[in-house]
């Protein structure tokens, strides 16, 4: 075994690219232009739209594109590759353009979120590097934004490292959940390295370390009266836990000059224990007291809870977050768009029997058309770079499966959406501060309408192509048989 350098992650890459690389190199068609896109095809947990996260570890990752001697001494020692190839790897310089959306956005199935253009060697081989970096951010912001909306305001805390598929997915799944919506996280390494602000509880080990629950709970108010919140359900919720809180406010907490911030219940029923709890609370004078609820929850249990008028101030939530447990895969894929021939880029499409799988070809651009009235984003549309969209007279734009639906908008904005990232493998774009983009993505969402919001059959956002890009398609269908 040959110890890779793990100083980049260059070999983070499918075999069979590595295959195809050397091939393309010994067939002369490495140098080749081509032009791939990044797109998906379904929206986790049936939603209306989907989120977009991972583009700063990807710009991370790409600037530190390199082959070690360690790297080429791995590939030698497959002894499959030719000596042509290895000197190619160990002189590579990045040098492809990249566009994507930024940060943040809301995002729909068969769109371009991600477009590569460059050398066909080096585009190829980004394929599971890319795609690696942002499905599983692009999942969990998703699914974060979903939880943030079922809480109608209240505040949503990340609490998955435990259950977190490894450290990175911790790590980066607290960045993209804080992108989402959560206001905090459990994790400290991401508090640490990522700037995502961390707030932490004590456990049940605390409360049942010492003699008496009152005795855990005077503890800890001691050592944190400013910052005083208590876990009641070891025990007893309404016959222990909160009366013995109360009396530790009063003891301890008040007596010191500080109020106390919160209790938090863990099991049972939620929606029942936290009204019972409220009138407690608030018939010993602390009203301002939060209740913050845990215990295995995702978006319908706290949309259910919030039906039921639980008296819930702030959710944790873990592994249903952390994991994207009811929808696990975002599926994003790599889709060969354009191959460069005699200087000129010639589209390429991949077809399939079922019409969701047909990519749409060509070097593309997208724009997101927004009501100038409403202020509200009203549909996609995907063009060929180099259309010029005019909107100012209006503009007719149709289903591509389904052509005879159409609409005949006026008086909107077209936004165009990929913004330039790495020009010939220069980093050109500033990435944003992390508050900055979950901000983005708040305002983002906000501009979506209600219907595209809901859980539960959502309305269909369209993601419509231009006549000029929609014919090409057409063309290339014809071409090989398949008519749609």
């Amino acid at each position: 075994m040959v110890n890779c350098d793990s100083g980049n992650l260059t070999m983070l890459t499918d075999f069979y690219d590595i295959a195809m690389a050397n091939g393309y190199l010994k067939n002369g068609i490495g140098d080749k232009t081509a032009v791939f896109d990044v797109i998906f095809r379904q929206i986790p947990d049936h939603g209306g739209f989907a989120i977009f996260a991972g583009l700063a570890q990807l710009i991370e990752r790409l600037s530190m594109l390199r082959f070690s001697p360690e790297d080429i001494s791995y590939l030698r020692g497959k002894q499959m590759f030719s000596e042509d190839f290895l000197a190619y790897l160990e002189h590579f310089r990045f040098s492809c353009d990249i566009w994507s959306v930024e940060e943040g956005t809301p995002i729909f199935p068969n769109e371009p979120v991600i477009v590569v253009k460059g050398p066909l060697m080096q585009a190829a081989w980004l394929e599971t590097l890319i795609l690696n970096t942002i499905n599983y951010q692009s999942l969990i912001a998703t699914k974060a934004n979903r939880i943030v909306r079922a809480a109608q305001g209240r505040r949503v805390i990340e609490y998955g490292a435990r259950q977190a598929h490894g450290s990175d997915a911790a790590v980066f799944g607290a960045r993209a959940a804080y992108i989402g919506g959560c206001s905090h996280t459990s994790c400290a390494l991401a508090d640490c390295k990522e700037g995502v602000p961390a707030e932490g509880f004590m456990a049940h080990s605390w409360v049942q370390v010492f003699d008496s629950e009152y005795e855990a709970f005077r503890k800890y108010a001691e050592t944190y009266p400013d910052r005083c919140i208590l876990l009641v359900d070891t025990y007893n919720v309404l016959k222990s836990g909160v009366p013995n809180a109360i009396r530790v406010f009063d003891e301890v907490v008040v007596p010191a000059g500080f109020r106390p911030l919160a209790i938090r219940i863990d099991s049972g029923d939620i929606g029942y224990l936290s009204k019972r709890a409220r009138k407690m609370l608030d018939e010993a004078g602390y009203a301002d007291v939060q209740i913050i609820a845990s215990n295995s929850l995702d978006e319908y249990i706290i949309r259910d809870l919030m039906l039921q008028g639980a008296q819930v101030d702030a959710f944790t939530v873990g592994e249903n977050l952390i994991t994207s447990k009811s929808s696990p895969v975002f599926g994003a894929a790599y889709i060969l768009a354009a191959v460069e021939n005699d200087g000129v880029l010639v589209p390429k499409i991949k077809t399939s029997e079922s019409i969701e799988k047909v990519a749409t070809p060509h070097f593309k651009k997208l724009y997101r058309l927004v009501s100038n009235e409403t202020e509200m984003c009203v549909a996609d549309l995907v063009s060929l770079y180099e259309e010029e969209i005019q909107v100012d007279k209006g503009i007719t734009i149709f289903d591509p499966n389904a052509t005879w639906k159409k609409k005949y908008l006026t008086d909107v904005t077209a936004r165009s959406l990929l913004v330039p990232i790495f020009e010939k493998g220069k980093l050109v774009y500033t990435s944003p501060s992390l508050e900055e983009i979950r901000n983005y993505c708040r305002n983002e969402v906000e501009h979506l309408w209600d219907e595209v919001k809901r859980f539960e059959f959502p309305h269909r956002y369209y993601v419509d192509l231009s006549y000029g890009l929609w014919d090409i398609r057409n063309m290339l269908l014809a071409d090989s048989g398949i008519n749609l």
